[in-house]
C-alpha cells in the first residue's frame, strides 16, 4: 500500500515522535487521496494525523520483542 512509510519498530535509535507523525501523515494522504487538503478539509486531515500518530505510538510502546 504505502511504500514510502518506513517500518518504525526496532529502529536504532528508536523512532521519534516526528517519525511517527510523518508516517501518519503519509497514511492519511494515501487514504484521503489528498497531498494537501483544502481549507475546508484541513481540520479533519490534521485530526486524523494526530489520532493515527497516537495509535501508532501506543502500538510501538506495547509491542514485545520477537524471540530469536
Amino acid at each position: 500500500m504505502c511504500r514510502s512509510i518506513k517500518t518504525l519498530r526496532n529502529l536504532e535509535p528508536p523512532a521519534t515522535p516526528e517519525d511517527v507523525r510523518a508516517a501518519a501523515r503519509q497514511f492519511v494522504r494515501k487514504v484521503s487521496g489528498f497531498h494537501k487538503p483544502s481549507q475546508a478539509n484541513t481540520e479533519a486531515f490534521e485530526k486524523a494525523i494526530e489520532e493515527i500518530a497516537g495509535t501508532a505510538e501506543r502500538l510501538l510502546a506495547n509491542l514485545t520483542a520477537r524471540r530469536v
